[in-house]
Parts: structure tokens; C-alpha cells; sequence
């Protein structure tokens, strides 16, 4: 049967400008990190990417090793977007970044203008596109200089295989000094991609601030810290989940008695708001105007669903921002 999309998937979404530049992004984006791989159910991924669009989500965030195996992610999109979506290409925001292992040898990491180039021709063959809305370097590359790095990624754009730039995990001195050097050249540099979660609040050290200074946007990953900000570990690892198979980022030694406690907690005043816990830990990210979106990731429509439920209540009190920084302490 042919997708139709919803005629009406823009009428609940709401889009935030990504910083001082023209581009808006949904509150919430769908991430490919995880549930998109060849590894997965292939007809699952095209029912969440048909689903999310209905739901006015359109920003697609990927990036070159996604999977498993390496790659599979893009390529899966790739061939949802031709059976699905043809098109609708210019009604989305599709991104990928190179910076992490992609394969063998001294080329395929970090963020060498060889990397990188190379990383986003094969990335836009996996997915049979002509240019991705945004390329990000994934890290930061302390053997490689700063200015080789920029340079890679304004020639990308000047080649129009990307529409923007944008950097992931860069710390704030970092990310002034890239910004400098895309200033000079003109690149549209205009987000970063960093980890933010109530568990892990390192960018409150300076890197919200330093986005907002530069005009910067914001796009969240990991919001509910691989799954600790759910009630998925309030009685015990459960067998099926990423802690107990201990493959990915969350290792079972990451949830901590203290961690449970806290969870438990936040149900409480989640429960008051009328929210599940993964609900009002979207919604303390979204409270931050430098917040542009919210990455999540999703195994199911269902679980999507309930995620794109946070969006009708944003609002805190400042009773309860209190109570949960009582809670966090």
C-alpha cells in the first residue's frame, strides 16, 4: 500500500529556530542510533519513520556507523525513503556526522579532511541523496588541527553535498575555536549535538551558555540516559534490556541503587504532573530556550508515541524544578 502522509502533520508539532540561522527543527527529532540496523525488524523501521512524519517530526538525525553492523542505519533509510517518501525530501531535515570508527585502517576515524570527505560520499551513496541538510564532525580529533577539520566541512558544503554544518560533543573552548574558523570561511555552522540528560548535565558547565552567546542551536541526544529515566529499571535489570546485554553505552554497573532511588522519586512528582518519568525528563530539556530539539531514539510506535505525548505539557513551576534538583543532588 502507498504512504500517504497525514495531511494534518503539522498542525500539533511545534518547530524552534535552530539558533540565529533560517532553520527550524522539530521539539522532538527521531535518532536512527539505535533500532534501524540490519540487525532489526526492516518493516518496524518503516512503521516509526511513517509514524514520526505523520506526527510533524521532520528532522532524521543519523550518522555513518549506525547500526549494527556499521552503516546499515543509512542504509535502511535510504531504501525507506525511496519505497516512502519520494517526493518529500524537501519537507525534511536529514543529518549525518562522521567522526567515530567506520572501518579498517589509519582513515577511517577521528577527523581528518580525508575522513570526513570520504565518511560523507559514502553516506550519501548509502542513502541515495545529493546532499544531507546537516554533517556533523561526530568528536573532536586531538591529533588532527582544528582549521583541517572546518576546512573539510566547508568544502562539503561548497560542493553541496551539505546545506550546514554542525559539531557533536565539543567542549565549550572547543566549539568558540571551530566557530572562529567557520566564521572567517563563511560556513554555515549553526548546531551542536551534545549528551544532556538530568543525569548528565555537563554542558550546564559552560556549553549552554556558550551557544546561546554564539547564536548557536542545540539538539540533545541520549535524553533519558540510555533508559535509566524510565521505569524500565525500577525493579531490576530486565533481561531483554541494553543494560543486561551490555553492548551498548548503558554497562549494568551504571544503575546504581542511588540512581534507582532517584528514578523513583521523579516518578513520584512525575505522577502528580500527569506524566510518565521519560515524559517529564523530555520536558526538563525542552524548559531551555537553547534547546532547539529533543533526539530520540524509539524501538516502536507505541513507544514514540507516548515520547510525542510530552509535548502537551512543557511547563514547569518553580516548586518543581526545585523538587527535582532536591532530587538530583
Amino acid at each position: 500500500m502507498t504512504y500517504v502522509p497525514n495531511t494534518n502533520r503539522y498542525d500539533k508539532m511545534k518547530y524552534r529556530r535552530c539558533g540565529d540561522s533560517g532553520l527550524f527543527l522539530p521539539e522532538i527529532s527521531l535518532g536512527l542510533w539505535h533500532n534501524f540496523g540490519h540487525v532489526d525488524d526492516y518493516e518496524n523501521c518503516r512503521e516509526m519513520l511513517k509514524f514520526a512524519f505523520d506526527q510533524g517530526i521532520t528532522h532524521f538525525d543519523l550518522a555513518n556507523n549506525y547500526g549494527p553492523p556499521p552503516g546499515s542505519a543509512e542504509e535502511n533509510f535510504g531504501k525507506i525513503l525511496k519505497q516512502d517518501f519520494g517526493g518529500l525530501r524537501d519537507e525534511m531535515v536529514i543529518s549525518s556526522k562522521a567522526g567515530y570508527t567506520m572501518w579498517d585502517g589509519p582513515y577511517g576515524d577521528w577527523g581528518s579532511r580525508k575522513y570526513i570527505i570520504s565518511s560523507c560520499d559514502q553516506s550519501l551513496k548509502r542513502m541515495g541523496l545529493e546532499y544531507v541538510d546537516i554533517f556533523y564532525t561526530h568528536r573532536p580529533d586531538p591529533e588532527t588541527p582544528v582549521e583541517e577539520t572546518a576546512l573539510a566541512l566547508d568544502q562539503l558544503v561548497k560542493q553541496g553535498k551539505a546545506l550546514y554544518v554542525g559539531i557533536s560533543n565539543y567542549k565549550p573552548q572547543q566549539t568558540e575555536a571551530i566557530e572562529k574558523i567557520f566564521k572567517e570561511l563563511r560556513t554555515p555552522f549553526i548546531i551542536h549535538q551534545p549528551r544532556y540528560s538530568m543525569f548528565d548535565r555537563w554542558v550546564e558547565d559552560g556549553l549552554l551558555e556558550t551557544l546561546k552567546k554564539l547564536g548557536k542551536g542545540t539538539i540533545v541526544f541520549s535524553p533519558l540516559a540510555q533508559g535509566m529515566l524510565t521505569d524500565r529499571y525500577l525493579d531490576g535489570i530486565p533481561k531483554d534490556s541494553r543494560a543486561a546485554r551490555e553492548t551498548g553505552h548503558l554497562q549494568q554497573d551504571a544503575v546504581t541503587e542511588e540512581k534507582i532511588n532517584q528514578v523513583r522519586k521523579l516518578k513520584i512528582l512525575a505522577d502528580e504532573r500527569g506524566q510518565s518519568i521519560a515524559q517529564m525528563a523530555i520536558a526538563w530539556l525542552l524548559r531551555h530556550e537553547v534547546v532547539t530539539s529533543v533526539l530520540l531514539g524509539a524501538s516502536s510506535v507505541r513507544q514514540l508515541q507516548q515520547n510525542l505525548e510530552t509535548l502537551e505539557n512543557t511547563a514547569f513551576t518553580a516548586d518543581e524544578l526545585a523538587k527535582i534538583e532536591e532530587i538530583l543532588k
